[in-house]
């Protein structure tokens, strides 16, 4: 994605089912699970570099000893930063001989990682700052091994601000921070009110000390918490929890919108937002990952029973399709595949562009997530030529007009072209504090291939996705035309972005969008001015009643796609460079996308249509915020 935006957050989760020593005699080191975790979260590195976050949970700990900890990192690298850290002072605790590494008891004793349930998340920031206290675990302490919660996720609710009034409406008082605090809190009331239920019933039965302490911990339901605190959770989410006793839990949100996966043996349980980072990392088949079920808790008891059940109510699945287009990384073989189909469905529309001249057209991509995108487009522009070229060869042959001239002509010289046009430098430092000199400095990420086209070729160059189209503006449109094409069409595989997403990504400001740029203007330039306060009046009702209906679709309803698409290229082509070629934007269609994607049907962002009723409310809000000129959130 040429535009940068905040998107998902990773989670991991590994419980090992054996002790420390079967680990020790069996891969020749007591650290195996702590490795796996920093695996799985290596990984996943695509999904967070603005923090990361490790907790672990030691069982059958005496009594004065801690049990739970955490180690969190906000500086650059933090995942590197937090296990160089971890793992020097084991290393140190080895060297001064606390720690024996061949004697697991004494790794678990000594070093506050060495623990059977381990837990990872990679943050990008979309709300409660970039500081340290807002990066994942988030904590809940007690002296109550069964009341200790640690909880960390890939999520956004709509809702948080009803969330809270909730907690204050039992008393409580919370802090208004962020999500992930309220979810933190809404859980903790419902767990502590399991425990004390379990409590005063064991007490009845004269149970005391570290009888009454196991019994509260074999009995705790940890689904039917989960179950009393999602009661009013709207959005899209990937919980993942710890308790102090040693259960874990994974819930995933009734519309599946945000991924997870998970996998288990006898020696493991493990857990993550990707399932090709768990095939590398455990060496499995496709088949041996599972996919957590929407609206399902996964709960890993202390005693290592797992059970998978729903915790709410089912509803339509509507999983994001940003997260095959763009987020999870391609190395999966479904991803893969799909993002083949998204380039291979603008096939047609391509040719069409370039009036199959396939003899001055080169064809590239925007490094680096368009990659496999644009070895679809090649395929489907292949294949569209052989039959292009085995048409003609039998129409000359027919007519006896087959010479080895014309066969060089179709065949040797008119053939889809590509190159490397596009490079990504390493990321440019931008230390520099006057604004206008780092956007300077921002506007070189992108290089060129200096002789890759000839002047007057067409170039076709493949991005992932349009939001703002800054980056278009300032730095990818000026450096491809130095290159002096005859016309340059960038092709995005995904459709144009028009409505706010709150499940995960950060896109809740409506005036960012390209696209709904394009279609104010148009507006305003076709004397329907007047929508604009039309369609602001509807939102400010909607909001206040609580309704499900978008309004902000009438703004776009008067005008094609490919008007909307011909004022974006007005908008982000350069000012200020001689270059007078022809820009054209071509967007991905909601058809192709659907059959390209077929599992992940989310496409709210698209289409306005949003799976749940806090996406409606976001999106006649952010309308609201726009008309007031009100810059923030929407949710």
């Amino acid at each position: 994605m040429s535009d940068r935006i905040t998107h998902e957050c990773g989670i991991a989760l590994v419980r090992l089912l054996k002790p420390l020593s079967y680990y020790q005699e069996k891969y020749g080191s007591p650290l195996w699970g702590f490795t796996k975790l920093f695996l799985l979260m290596e990984k996943q590195h695509n999904r967070g570099q603005d923090g990361a976050g490790v907790a672990c949970v030691k069982l059958d700990v005496a009594a004065g000893e801690p049990f739970m900890f955490r180690e969190r990192n906000v500086k650059s690298n933090p995942l590197d930063k937090i296990f160089k850290t971890l793992l020097t002072q084991y290393n140190e605790k080895v060297d001064a001989g606390t720690i024996h590494p061949e004697f697991a008891d004494t790794v678990k004793k000594h070093f506050d990682f060495g623990g059977e349930l381990l837990l990872g998340h990679l943050r990008y920031g979309t709300s409660g700052g970039y500081n340290l206290s807002s990066c994942h675990p988030f904590f809940r302490r007690s002296p109550w091994p069964t009341r200790n919660l640690a909880l960390c996720g890939n999520f956004n609710l709509t809702n948080t601000a009803e969330l809270n009034e909730s907690l204050t409406a039992m008393g409580q008082h919370p802090i208004f921070a962020t999500d992930t605090q309220a979810i933190l809190e809404k859980i903790g009331f419902f767990l502590d009110e399991e425990h004390e239920d379990i409590y005063r019933f064991l007490r009845k039965r004269d149970l005391a000390g570290e009888e009454l302490s196991r019994s509260i911990s074999e009995d705790l339901d940890v689904t039917r918490v989960i179950t009393r605190a999602s009661q009013k959770w709207d959005g899209g989410y990937t919980l993942c929890g710890m308790i102090g006793n040693g259960d874990a839990f994974v819930a995933r949100d009734p519309s599946g919108i945000r991924p997870c996966f998970w996998f288990q043996n006898d020696e493991v349980v493990a857990f993550a937002s990707e399932r090709a980072p768990l095939m590398t990392v455990f060496d499995l088949a496709v088949e041996d990952v599972k996919e957590v079920k929407p609206g399902h808790a996964v709960v890993i008891k202390r005693r290592g029973t797992i059970t998978e059940n729903a915790f709410t109510a089912p509803l339509p699945r509507t999983s994001c399709s940003f997260e095959r287009i763009y987020f999870s990384r391609g190395n999966d073989v479904d991803i893969y595949r799909e993002r083949q189909a998204l380039g291979g469905g603008l096939a047609d529309q391509v040719i069409k562009s370039i009036g199959h001249d396939w003899a001055n057209t080169v064809f590239s991509f925007i490094p680096n997530t368009a990659e496999v995108a644009y070895y679809g487009l090649m395929s489907a522009l292949r294949t569209k030529r052989r039959d292009e070229v085995k048409a003609a060869i039998l129409k000359a042959n027919a007519a006896g007009q087959l010479t080895e001239a014309l066969l060089d002509d179709l065949i040797l010289r008119n053939w889809p072209r590509g190159e490397k046009v596009v490079s990504k430098d390493i990321k440019i430092r931008t230390f520099i504090g006057q604004e206008s000199m780092r956007n300077q400095l921002a506007s070189h990420v992108y290089d060129i291939t200096y002789g890759s086209v000839k002047p007057g070729d067409n170039l076709v160059c493949v991005d992932d996705s349009i939001v703002r189209g800054t980056t278009l503006r300032k730095s990818i449109l000026r450096i491809l035309a130095r290159l002096n094409p005859r016309k340059i069409v960038i092709v995005s595989t995904a459709p144009q972005i028009r409505y706010p997403d709150c499940y995960g990504i950060d896109m809740s400001e409506l005036g960012k969008f390209v696209a709904f740029e394009a279609a104010v203007e148009l507006l305003k330039e076709r004397g329907q001015g007047a929508l604009l306060e039309e369609v602001y009046r509807l939102c400010h009702e909607e909001v206040a009643k609580g309704g499900s209906a978008n309004h902000v679709r009438k703004l776009y309803e008067p005008f094609t796609p490919e008007e909307i698409s011909a004022k974006i290229v007005e908008r982000v082509r350069p000012k200020n460079i001689e270059w007078k070629g022809e820009v054209e934007i071509i967007f991905q269609t909601i058809e192709h996308l659907h059959a390209a994607v077929p599992g992940h049907t989310g496409d709210w962002y698209f289409t306005g249509k949003y799976p749940t009723p806090g996406g409606y409310r976001v999106v006649n809000q952010a309308y609201v915020n726009y008309y007031e000129q009100n810059a923030g959130r929407s949710y």
